[in-house]
């Protein structure tokens, strides 16, 4: 009796300490909206920049690669320059970090069709330069992408947010792995719903 009562809350123990040390990866949230006329969305040709500066240059060519890829996959045809007929896909990106012991709470995004996309983030330190919270397992950082597409006049078709959190030994925290699993969420049965939010577990974008 006396090695059995040892046994068990050893067991406890163990159990607590692998729990403790799994890599923690949310689920990616997907907000987005579709005009209500969309002609041309998801087909022609297209071309994708980013608004704002980017210092992390090798984030950025894989968002960019990611991004480039869900679209064509979609119909669209990727070109280098805009012009008449070309829509363009504006991309935006952020990781910021999360006090610890506190998950990221915020409500999904609340500008729709033609509004500003401000608070999405410039990109600036996306990969680098950030603690990630020294070690502990958790929710430590939130990694944002947005997209909004318009048309040849200025127009906005679509917009759409994913983000996802993630602890520090998570393998999506590497930028490839996060912007690719992002974009994947993002189009994922586009257009989407306008106005809809949905949450999709990473293991289901695996692969796509």
């Amino acid at each position: 009796m006396p090695r059995l009562s040892l046994i068990v809350p050893l067991a406890a123990a163990l159990t607590l300490s692998a729990c403790a040390t799994s890599p923690y990866t949310g689920p990616v949230e997907v907000t987005r909206f579709v005009a209500p006329d969309p002609a041309g969305l998801g087909r022609g040709p297209i071309i994708v920049y980013f608004p704002d500066e980017v210092s992390n240059t090798a984030a950025q060519a894989a968002i960019k690669a990611a991004v480039e890829r869900e679209l064509a996959m979609l119909g669209y045809t990727i070109v280098a320059q805009e012009g008449r007929g070309i829509q363009v896909a504006a991309v935006r990106s952020s990781r910021r970090p999360i006090n610890a012991g506190v998950a990221n709470r915020r409500g999904p995004v609340n500008v729709g069709v033609g509004g500003q996309t401000g608070g999405f983030g410039s990109g600036v330190g996306m990969g680098v330069g950030i603690n990630l919270g020294g070690g502990r397992e958790g929710p430590a950082a939130n990694t944002e992408l947005s997209v909004r597409i318009t048309n040849d006049a200025n127009a906005t078709l679509w917009e759409g947010r994913a983000q996802l959190t993630t602890g520090v030994k998570s393998p999506y925290s590497q930028v490839d792995i996060s912007a690719r699993t992002l974009a994947a969420g993002l189009f994922r049965g586009f257009p989407g719903g306008n106005g809809e939010t949905v949450t999709i577990d990473v293991s289901k974008l695996q692969g796509q």
